[in-house]
C-alpha cells in the first residue's frame, strides 16, 4: 500500500509538524479524493522535482489518487523542459537536489514562470523556511510527511491561485467566504470599518493604498504576490505600476505594523518578484 511505503521509505518515523486536526483525520482514515474532488483537478498538472526516485514515486501515486496529473524532474534541465511542454499549475521541489541549490532553482523559476512552488526538504530550522519563502516558496514541508498532508497542501495553494474552486477542499480544512476583520500578529484589520487596531489597543492610522495592500497581503498569506499582480489586484485604484513605488508603499507600510527587528518581519521581499506575507492570519 502507498502508506506502507511513505512509513518504509521514512524509516518508520512518526508523523510530525502537522495540525492535530489533520492527525485526527489522517487516523481516522478519512479520504479527501472523492469524486467531486477529483473531477475538480482532473487536468491539474502537478511537476514533481526531486533526485531520489523512490521520494518522486510516493508523491506521484499519491497525488494521482487524488485525480492531479503528475509530471517528474530529476534535475533543473527536466524541470525547465517540463514547464515549457506542459501545462504545470504547481511544483514541489525538493531542496536538496544533488548538487544544484534548490533555493536558487526556486528563485530561477520564479523570474520565467508564474508557477506556485511548495518545497519539500529535511531542513526545519526556522531561518530555512524563511529563506525559501523569500526565494518564492508558496508552502514549505519538511521531512517526514504524510502524503495526505502534501495533498491538502497542493489543495489550498491552488485554491488561493485561483486554480481549483475553494469548494474543492473539504470545509473542514479551508474555511471560505470573505472575512471582515483579519487577526495577525500585529492586531485587527476591520476591512468593513476601514482601520487598523494594534495588539496594545491603540489605532494605526493608513492611507488608502496602504490599507488596500495590507488588506491583500492579509487575504493571501503564504502567497508571493508579484509587483505586477499586487498592481492588477488594485487596479481602479490610484497605484502607479512602478517598482519603485509599490516599494514605497510596501516600505512605509512596513514601518507601521512592524518593529524594526527583521525576525519579527512579516511582509518578506522575494528578490526579483515581489513580496509574501509571512504573519500568522486569521478570519474572525
Amino acid at each position: 500500500m502507498l502508506l506502507d511505503k511513505v512509513f518504509e521509505y521514512f524509516g518508520g518515523q512518526a508523523i510530525v509538524r502537522l495540525p492535530q486536526l489533520l492527525l485526527d483525520q489522517i487516523r481516522r482514515g478519512e479520504s479527501f479524493a472523492d469524486e467531486a474532488m477529483k473531477a475538480a483537478s482532473d487536468q491539474t498538472h502537478i511537476l514533481v522535482v526531486d533526485d531520489e526516485p523512490e521520494l518522486r514515486e510516493v508523491l506521484r501515486q499519491g497525488l494521482e489518487a487524488e485525480g492531479f496529473v503528475v509530471v517528474e524532474a530529476a534535475n533543473k534541465a527536466a524541470l525547465f523542459r517540463c514547464l515549457n511542454a506542459h501545462p504545470i499549475k504547481l511544483i514541489t521541489l525538493d531542496l536538496g537536489l544533488g548538487r544544484q541549490d534548490g533555493l536558487e532553482l526556486a528563485l530561477a523559476i520564479r523570474a520565467a514562470h508564474n508557477v506556485p512552488i511548495i518545497m519539500i526538504t529535511g531542513r526545519d530550522a526556522p531561518l530555512d523556511r524563511v529563506a525559501g519563502l523569500e526565494r518564492g516558496a508558496d508552502d514549505y514541508i519538511t521531512k517526514p510527511f504524510h502524503i495526505r498532508e502534501v495533498s491538502i497542501r497542493v489543495r489550498s495553494v491552488l485554491v488561493r491561485y485561483g486554480i481549483l474552486d475553494g469548494d474543492s477542499i473539504p470545509s473542514r480544512i479551508l474555511k471560505s467566504g470573505a472575512a471582515q476583520k483579519y487577526a495577525f500578529d500585529s492586531g485587527v484589520l476591520d476591512v468593513h470599518k476601514r482601520e487598523l487596531k494594534k495588539t496594545d489597543g491603540a489605532f494605526v492610522e493608513l492611507t488608502e493604498t496602504e490599507f488596500r495592500v495590507l488588506e491583500l497581503f492579509l487575504k493571501h498569506p503564504g502567497r508571493v504576490l508579484s509587483r505586477d499582480e499586487i498592481t492588477q489586484m488594485l487596479k481602479g485604484h490610484d497605484w502607479a505600476p512602478l517598482d519603485r513605488m509599490i516599494d514605497g508603499h510596501v516600505a512605509r507600510l512596513r514601518r507601521k505594523i512592524e518593529t524594526a527587528s527583521e525576525e519579527s518581519r512579516m511582509i518578506k521581499s522575494v528578490r526579483g518578484v515581489g513580496y509574501v506575507f509571512t504573519g500568522n492570519v486569521q478570519p474572525v
